[in-house]
């Protein structure tokens, strides 16, 4: 199963249509949080939010993981030890009032178990490839590291 989700803060259209469009060409299920997106998605199971426990849940079940460029879900994926692969809303498309996300995707292009996509084509490439692996529970940056590393992308991207 894929569980995308958008956070809580922002709607993410694109990254919804685009998984719309994709779902019944792909082998796993896809199910999303999709915050208030304008638009209903017709292929892909979907809340607009979730409790806690069930999107925990979820979470668990997911093979791989799709999202914004949100702090919160890359710890998750972390700490479930789920590939994640991290779709960052772009400013000049009006998804967000700055590229922090495209800063914080960058900070973590290295790291293992997180792949960046910024567009269509790469987001299914990704979708599609049976070899993505987890982040490492040990040998990997501890948490503080990561969170330094991400609040110092974001201090530089709203410069």
């Amino acid at each position: 199963m894929i569980l995308a989700t958008v956070g809580t803060q922002l709607p993410f259209p694109r990254l919804i249509r685009i998984l719309d469009e994709l779902a019944p060409s792909l082998k796993d299920r896809v199910v999303a949080q999709i915050g208030d997106n304008p638009e209903l998605p017709k292929n892909i199971e979907h809340y607009r939010t979730m409790e806690p426990r069930q999107f925990e849940e979820l979470f668990r079940q997911a093979d791989r993981i799709v999202a914004h460029a949100g702090i919160g879900t890359v710890l998750a994926a972390k700490k479930h030890r789920r590939p994640i692969i991290i779709f960052p809303r772009r400013a000049a498309m009006g998804e967000h009032r700055n590229d922090h996300q495209v800063a914080t995707a960058k900070q973590l292009e290295q790291r293992r178990g997180v792949y960046i996509a910024h567009d269509r084509d790469a987001l299914e490439a990704l979708l599609r490839r049976d070899d993505l692996v987890a982040p490492e529970a040990d040998g990997s940056p501890s948490l503080s590291v990561l969170v330094k590393t991400i609040n110092h992308s974001l201090k530089t991207a709203a410069g």
